[in-house]
């Protein structure tokens, strides 16, 4: 006779409409302007600006809020785009309080931080709501650019590109432009369509094409980019998650946090995402914060992170953990999973052992183990290059890109940015810097070549 299969408890529209716009409305409701008036006033604009240092884009931050407080907001706003422009993005995903707030001197007397993160916010939307563009292109230049990847890293590339009078192509696999912008944060962090907003306002400046659904390897060639264009600018950004290794491909309701956030982000009824009643989430990470608290505020009853260190090693900030715990998500640490549970192939909860550091220094497990019962699990321990580094003929290290200062790569007319690189930081900002950087050395590049 056969055995039935197990049912999962998995099921849409658990909560009432009001819920799911409540539930996912701004998290960080902007400052109005008297808000922004008030908070700017408490800045000492110091000379030695630490939270301009501490600012991957090096925003002259000290600027940017006097010109708020003397009541420029546009002002401000071209001192942000300067330096950044997805400043709009940035000042909703940057992790500041680990950033330029954390070196805020208030710190120092004890006191709360200056709101940098609000005030770029204020600041920067004046600009895109108004859709006012502050830059001009220069001159023709004759000279076209192929950027690989509509992500923060190649929308900055072609936009400073496109300011220096080059003409730019950008392709991406993706359906729309944005990259993790677009896909891969919660949605409650940049509602509104926001990320669209900001794509419109980047190619505001003219001189950029973008063409979607165009995969590197399958619809492109390097080989044919190098011959049709004067340079070629990759921001490729990371494409395959790390597996558990416990077998999880063959368990229904094992998935990818990171395909779970993109299909929320595009969804237009969040009330027809089906989201499980437990949910495991393993993993430290933002991304991990980021689904544990949507599948909660999308009607999950039990939504645990487990990480299988210590809470100070989560890369997650402190503000993004203490967020889910207020959202109702529980978070265990020291503990990895040692097994996926499942009942004919579907999965019904995973076993975890609580780990302990060794007086080496590595991590080992302490033998004692628990179940956690779970309808759907998430895996969100990080994502690895997809990159085929024998294929593109560059130089790589663990399937990352290698890249002088300049982002220049291993082959004549290529460079590169982003998380595809070896040795960023996986921030959005540091993103958007890497293509600031790799633009400038284009242009120079391309301005001294016949």
């Amino acid at each position: 006779m056969a055995t039935e299969k197990r049912q999962r408890d998995v099921a849409a529209g658990r909560l009432p409409p009001e819920d799911y716009r409540r539930n996912f409305s701004d998290v960080h409701p902007p400052l109005d302007r008297h808000q922004a008036l008030v908070e700017a006033d408490r800045c000492y604009f110091c000379d030695d600006a630490p939270c301009m240092q501490a600012c991957p884009t090096s925003i002259d931050i000290p600027l940017f809020i006097r010109q708020i407080a003397t009541g420029n907001p546009k002002g401000s706003a071209e001192t942000i785009f300067k330096s950044n422009i997805l400043g709009g993005i940035c000042a909703r995903v940057c992790p500041t309080e680990t950033l330029c707030e954390e070196v805020c001197v208030r710190n120092l007397a004890e006191e709360k931080p200056v709101k940098i993160g609000l005030l770029q916010r204020y600041a920067t939307d004046s600009l895109i709501d108004a859709d006012v563009q502050i830059f001009q292109r220069a001159a023709p230049s004759g000279k076209r650019v192929a950027v690989v990847g509509a992500g923060p890293a190649g929308l900055a590339c072609a936009h400073s590109l496109a300011r220096a009078g080059h003409e730019v192509t950008i392709y991406d696999a993706r359906p729309k432009a944005g990259g993790l912008n677009e896909f891969g944060i919660a949605a409650y962090k940049a509602p509104e369509n926001f990320a669209q907003r900001e794509v419109d306002y980047i190619l505001g400046i003219g001189g950029i094409a973008i063409e979607t659904g165009k995969e590197l390897g399958q619809d492109l060639s390097l080989q044919q980019l190098r011959q049709d264009f004067d340079a070629v600018f990759l921001g490729l950004g990371l494409g395959a998650v790390n597996a558990l290794g416990l077998g999880e491909e063959a368990v229904e309701g094992v998935e990818d946090a990171v395909v779970q956030i993109a299909e929320l982000r595009q969804a237009e009824d969040l009330a027809s995402l089906p989201v499980g009643r437990n949910v495991v989430v393993v993993g430290g990470g933002m991304t991990a914060i980021d689904i544990a608290v949507q599948s909660k505020l999308l009607g999950a009853e039990q939504v645990t992170i487990v990480y299988r260190r210590g809470k100070a090693a989560m890369g997650a900030s402190r503000y993004e953990q203490e967020l889910a715990q207020v959202k109702g998500v529980k978070i265990l640490h020291n503990a990895m999973p040692v097994a996926i549970e499942s009942d004919g192939g579907v999965l019904s909860g995973v076993r975890f052992e609580y780990t302990r550091q060794s007086e080496r220094g590595a991590l080992e497990g302490t033998g004692e183990v628990f179940t956690l019962p779970a309808d759907v699990a998430f895996k969100a321990i990080g994502q690895v290059s997809a990159l085929d580094p024998d294929r593109l003929e560059l130089d790589c290290v663990k399937g990352r890109i290698v890249v002088d200062e300049g982002g220049k790569t291993s082959l004549e007319g290529i460079w590169a940015g982003g998380d595809c690189v070896h040795g960023n930081r996986g921030l959005t900002v540091a993103a958007v810097e890497d293509g600031k950087v790799a633009a400038r050395s284009i242009d120079r590049a391309l301005s001294a070549a016949p």
